[in-house]
């Protein structure tokens, strides 16, 4: 399987169970891996025969923007089966950070893989 990344997607959305996290929205950090066989792409140099990393993107970013989930396991879990719509996605790992959710952590992440 070939891969591609989609790298530290910054969005921000409402996230958290307490009730000062759901009042302004937060910071969170979205990395993609999706594996898929891009022999075909390989050889015609067409869009059609790839994974439309771009068109995901635009995807991702309306769920997140629009999202006010409880659990970052939710939203990672969502992002995932985004990517798994596209029916040449074989497998999708989401990782989702969310910066300062704890003192004297960097950020606390969640990873989620879903594949066919």
């Amino acid at each position: 399987m070939n891969k591609i990344h989609i790298r530290d997607l910054a969005l921000r959305c409402i996230i958290g169970i307490y009730p000062d996290e759901r009042r302004e929205k937060q910071d969170v950090i979205i990395n993609v891996t999706m594996e898929a066989d891009f022999s075909k792409a390989a050889d015609t140099d067409a869009i059609e025969d790839t994974v439309d990393y771009k068109s995901i993107k635009k995807k991702i970013i309306a769920l997140v923007e629009k999202s006010a989930f409880n659990l970052i396991e939710t939203l990672a879990y969502k992002v995932a089966g985004i990517c798994m719509e596209d029916p040449q996605v074989q497998r999708a790992t989401v990782t989702v950070d969310k910066p300062g959710a704890l003192r004297f952590t960097q950020s606390v992440a969640v990873e989620v893989t879903l594949e066919r």
